[in-house]
């Protein structure tokens, strides 16, 4: 069982940054690729990045592409999305997800864990 919790959500004005932080539970952090999704009400929960298990691979969906960094850090277990340059339109829930076998990817349903999720509102 891998647990996973969010940190960094907050209120910002547009143009601003912040970092999200996903803390993993386990002694295997390193094996499992990582993902970052976001959901806006009423709307279906959304791609956003996603990292290789070495952080070598990194994949972004188009409109955060330029903006919004993932990485990680196995020593710690934990994976961070680095927000800059934030929009109106990226406020959500954001939520972190582990794949324990094989490489990322953007589908959402083939992630293994997830966390409870941090909220983001970026102000006009």
């Amino acid at each position: 069982q891998v647990q996973l919790g969010e940190s960094g959500g907050g209120l910002v004005q547009a143009g601003g940054s912040l970092r999200l932080s996903c803390a993993a539970s386990g002694r295997t952090f390193s094996s499992y690729a990582m993902g970052w999704f976001r959901q806006a009400p009423g709307k279906e929960r959304g791609f956003v990045a996603t990292i290789s298990q070495s952080g070598t691979t990194t994949e972004y969906a188009d409109s955060v592409k330029g903006r919004f960094t993932i990485s990680r850090d196995n020593a710690k277990s934990t994976v961070y999305l680095q927000m800059n340059s934030l929009k109106p339109e990226d406020t959500a829930n954001y939520y972190c997800a582990a794949k324990v076998y094989g490489v990322p990817t953007i589908r959402a349903d083939s992630y293994d864990y997830w966390g409870q999720g941090t909220q983001v509102t970026v102000s006009s």
